[in-house]
């Protein structure tokens, strides 16, 4: 089974990826670590130097090429669902399950902003004004998961628990 982790940026994507592979005893892919990897540098960096368009682009190739093994944890960027047909691919091809926080919970957790492009001049209640409208925006693909977790507090066994279930 592959699941695929998405949410807002600080919903805890990447740290929930790795405890629930931990637990599945599987692999885990973070997709942004790919890119990063892949392209030699930074998120930042390939926005400032190309754009959101060629990112989100470079990030749905990555999304359908990377050769994920049969079990696996992926964590997405989080705008990754909401572009082409990413999200209808992602609930093709493995378990999509939707990491959900409240605006305010999100602002508290997005503290080092500068190595996230769309956020990184922005103080606290500029930050939660951007991310109650992108939340309105992405709610539409982010609810199409085929589960949806409230993940403030939220534990990795309870999670594989919901995922088996």
């Amino acid at each position: 089974m592959k699941v695929f982790l998405i949410g807002f940026m600080g919903c805890g994507k990447s740290t929930k990826a790795k405890q629930l592979a931990n637990g599945l005893e599987c692999p885990v892919i973070d997709l942004d670590a790919v890119i990063v990897a892949e392209q030699g540098q930074t998120i930042a960096e390939y926005f400032a130097a190309n754009g959101e368009a060629a990112f989100r682009q470079l990030e749905r190739e990555t999304l359908k090429n990377y050769p994920y093994p049969e079990t696996c944890v992926v964590a997405t960027g989080g705008g990754l669902p909401c572009f082409f047909d990413n999200m209808d691919w992602m609930n093709a091809n493995g378990k999509t399950v939707y990491l959900q926080m409240e605006p305010a919970q999100l602002v508290s957790r997005l503290h080092n902003r500068q190595k996230r492009p769309l956020i990184k001049d922005m103080d606290d209640e500029q930050l939660l004004v951007f991310i109650q409208n992108k939340l309105a925006e992405r709610d539409l693909f982010y609810t199409q998961a085929q589960l949806v977790v409230n993940a403030f507090d939220l534990d990795a066994e309870l999670l594989e628990e919901k995922l088996k279930a």
